[in-house]
């Protein structure tokens, strides 16, 4: 493994472990007072964010008001904040808020197979064995979390089920809509992390701007602040620039480090009871990522 993947490999790692963490953060805040929503919190992060990344950007002489003057770079991002953005963060926080951290992260964490599909269908990359092997072995882990095994029975809720899902889309289109940009080198990626939070963050207040009563206690803002530090301002930073060592497959693999640090947390501080078909379907999906990056070049595939 080349240096430039170790490092890109360890900043993933980290990105990954901080946006476990974050979760935890996250079903804390929302422990303090039913009045707190996933809309707010997702309002907040994102455009605290973009706004300290944008003028991060402009202090360290990157000129980010010069990306307006191309258009199509500056539709990049905004489809990466909206489509790419929105899916991973907003739709992740209702997973956490219905149900906890650990299931979230684990139902987000099947987005490789997305990426993997979009590649099949679009790019008609030939699949291999192992990946479709391991996503049958994903699914099948996600059923039994999601019934404990029974067909006739939901062991989480349907709408956890479903903001879970979708936050695994938003992690193959977080990854895949910027990643051209960021290997060409056009942009600066804090520019990219910076505006893509910002337009997605803007575009929540637009749809819903009607904000909640937060309770002014010193323990949501505590909250607020380790989300916004912890799991987004480091963490995307940081997964962005991986992005110019590895690929987007190996990226979203790395994500194991954020259902373990989320499980883990789950059970130490909000002693989340983990059944037998919990365990059992959260390894399955993991052991299936991690299958998938078994690496046969791809040009010694055959087409079909």
């Amino acid at each position: 493994m080349s240096n430039k993947k170790v490092l890109g490999t360890a900043m993933i790692i980290t990105a990954c472990t901080f946006w476990g963490i974050s979760g935890l953060f996250a079903k804390a805040l929302f422990n303090v007072s039913s009045s707190i929503t996933s809309m707010w919190l997702t309002q907040v992060r994102m455009v605290s964010a973009g706004i300290i990344l944008v003028l991060l950007s402009q202090i360290r002489g990157e000129h980010p008001f010069q990306i307006f003057k191309d258009l199509h770079s500056a539709w990049i991002i905004f489809a990466y904040g909206v489509f790419g953005l929105v899916p991973v963060q907003y739709a992740y926080f209702m997973a956490v808020q219905y149900g906890n951290a650990s299931i979230a992260t684990i139902l987000q964490f099947i987005g490789p197979f997305f990426i993997i599909a979009y590649q099949a269908v679009f790019r008609h990359l030939p699949q291999r064995r192992i990946e479709i092997i391991s996503a049958i072995i994903a699914f099948l882990g996600v059923f039994i979390i999601a019934t404990h095994g029974q067909f006739n029975h939901l062991a989480m809720t349907l709408s956890v089920l479903i903001w879970g899902l979708i936050s695994a889309i938003g992690v193959a289109t977080n990854t895949l809509i910027p990643q051209n940009m960021l290997r060409e080198g056009r942009v600066p990626s804090l520019i990219i992390t910076g505006w893509g939070l910002l337009f997605a963050g803007l575009t929540l207040v637009l749809i819903h701007p009607s904000q909640p009563h937060i309770p002014n206690v010193p323990s949501v803002w505590l909250y607020v602040l380790g989300i916004l530090v912890i799991g987004t301002l480091i963490p995307f930073q940081l997964a962005n620039n991986s992005l110019k060592y590895i690929d987007a497959t190996t990226f979203s693999l790395m994500d194991a480090f954020e259902p373990l640090s989320a499980t883990i947390g789950s059970v130490l501080i909000f002693h989340l009871q983990m059944t037998g078909a919990d365990i059992l379907g959260s390894i399955l999906v993991i052991i299936a990522v991690l299958a998938i990056n078994i690496r046969i070049p791809r040009k010694k595939l055959k087409s079909s």
